[in-house]
C-alpha cells in the first residue's frame, strides 16, 4: 500500500470507531437509565457510564481494527 492509502485507511477507522461509538454509547446510555430509573441521580449515573464505557472502548476498537487491518486475512485474496 501507498502511504496516501494507509492514510486514508486509518482516517476511515477512526471515522467508523467515532460512529460506532456514539450508537454504542447511546445504547449504553439508555440502558443505564432502564437500571437506574427511580434514582435522584440517574442521568447522571448513565452519563458517567457512558463517557467511562465510551472512552476505554473507543481505544480498544481502533486498535482491534488496526490489528485486523495489517494482520487479519480471512476472506482477503
Amino acid at each position: 500500500y501507498s502511504n496516501m492509502t494507509s492514510k486514508k485507511s486509518r482516517i476511515r477507522h477512526l471515522a467508523k470507531t467515532i460512529t460506532w461509538r456514539i450508537i454504542a454509547s447511546l445504547t449504553t446510555f439508555a440502558l443505564a437509565l432502564f437500571f437506574f430509573q427511580g434514582q435522584a441521580d440517574v442521568v447522571q449515573k448513565a452519563t458517567g457510564i457512558a463517557v467511562a464505557e465510551s472512552v476505554l472502548k473507543m481505544g480498544l476498537y481502533y486498535f482491534h481494527e488496526r490489528i485486523w487491518y495489517r494482520y487479519g486475512k480471512l476472506g482477503r485474496n
